[in-house]
């Protein structure tokens, strides 16, 4: 059986590509590429060009029309001729095997996905068993429908009967065929192992939620990389392993916190992203289970990143997906030391936008939209971390009244 195989990522250069279509403008597309680039890094690989095409729609054939994936091969061309080897192509949306078959026939490299690096860093990133059973399992969902693009190499073995042996040989067909039949029962077969063996470990974290006692659970949840780790080890006073990488957290973490002396147990989940793989969230049932059962959503956003309006309504829209949409919950605007805004010249007749939106004013809309439901701070720096934890423990002792009436509350009204 040709088994899945991690791609090895480290010191290797890449190429991005991007689609600009009429649900995805240009400047939306540079920042899916910005992203993808942080991807690519985060796996260890340096984007040294990208390539964009404007496409009513993505080729079912090559994803990119054959003048632009020539464009791509004469580059790879000449950086090979300069002695500047390009690693690997990477595409920003999930291709097909016929797509990655006819790409790669046609630029001689390796040939990633969105959904393949991101896999790749899920790998990377596992730690635990249930973690990498959950990789394990995504990879294999992932491999599935794309078996026949990994038996290509027999279409290029000579002998057989025929002329030659090529893609018609009848000599090479019925091997093929069977070798093919006999991968995809044994990943169907390793499938359903994996998804009975994370249904014991989500019974047996289930029982451990069951047995956390009469505590609120509170769920740190967001886009990946806006700080959650940071905010987590401040409350916990815990070491969630913390880096300015995106995924740095699979596993979920939860610890007890006490703030004034209201006790409550705290979540640190795996971040959202766009064009977060379905067969990812499926393997993550059990990791995610804490955001389903949390009393309390604190929904960590990344006020610094330019598109983080864009990021709440990923996450907003995962959290739906998941069930969580009418949970209690907050937003909280982290990294406001990192914020960045151009003043306008008082000349400048032209439409302000994003960037010329200072804190204070971006702080007056949100609060106004939230009320109570939003605050500011910066985990990093540790700004306005008193005031989080007074709104934090409000919000849990009123929950903790809702949710246990007859409960020996023994907390006080006020936080101390």
């Amino acid at each position: 059986m040709k088994e899945f195989v991690i791609s090895e990522v480290k010191a290797e250069t890449a190429v991005l590509v991007g689609l600009i279509t009429k649900e995805q403008d240009e400047d939306k597309t540079k920042e899916y590429l910005d992203e993808l680039e942080f991807l690519a890094d985060t796996a260890g690989a340096v984007t040294v060009k990208r390539f964009t095409q404007k496409v009513a729609g993505a080729s079912s054939v090559t994803y990119v029309g054959k003048g632009k994936l020539q464009e791509i091969r004469d580059y790879i061309k000449a950086e090979e001729d300069a002695e500047r080897e390009v690693g690997m192509v990477i595409f920003d949306d999930e291709l097909t095997a016929k797509q990655i078959r006819n790409i790669e026939a046609e630029l001689k490299v390796k040939i990633l996905d969105r959904t393949s690096l991101i896999l790749d860093i899920f790998a990377m990133r596992a730690q635990t068993a249930n973690a990498k059973a959950q990789v394990e399992l995504a990879q294999y969902r992932y491999m599935l429908p794309r078996l026949q693009r990994l038996w290509t190499h027999l279409e290029r073995q000579g002998g057989g009967s025929g002329s030659g042996g090529g893609k018609g040989s009848v000599g090479l067909r019925g091997p093929g065929e069977t070798q093919l039949e006999l991968d995809r029962r044994i990943i169907l077969q390793r499938i359903t192992l994996l998804k009975q063996r994370l249904a014991e470990i989500d019974q047996q974290k289930s029982t451990q939620r069951k047995n956390r006692g009469r505590l609120i659970r509170v769920a740190l949840v967001g886009y990946t990389n806006v700080g959650k780790s940071t905010l987590m080890n401040l409350l916990a006073k815990s070491e969630v392993f913390a880096e300015n990488k995106l995924f740095a957290t699979l596993d979920t973490t939860v610890r007890k916190v006490v703030v004034g002396n209201l006790p409550f147990l705290l979540a640190d989940t795996v971040g959202f992203i766009r064009k977060l793989p379905t067969d990812l969230i499926d393997s993550f049932k059990s990791t995610l289970d804490e955001t389903r059962e949390a009393d309390l959503l604190l929904h960590v956003v990344d006020i610094s990143h330019p598109d983080f309006e864009e990021q709440i309504r990923v996450v907003e829209s995962t959290l739906k997906d998941l069930g969580c949409a009418d949970k209690p919950s907050m937003i909280v605007f982290n990294k406001i030391d990192a914020y960045r805004w151009i003043e306008k010249e008082p000349d400048d007749l032209t439409a302000p936008t994003r960037e010329n939106v200072s804190l204070e004013e971006l702080k007056r809309t949100w609060m106004a939209k939230l009320q109570e439901n939003c605050i500011f701070i910066s985990a990093k720096e540790k700004t306005n971390m008193d005031e989080f934890r007074e709104t934090v423990y409000k919000k849990v002792r009123e929950l903790h009244v809702q949710k246990y009436p007859y409960n020996d509350f023994l907390y006080p009204a006020d936080f101390e």
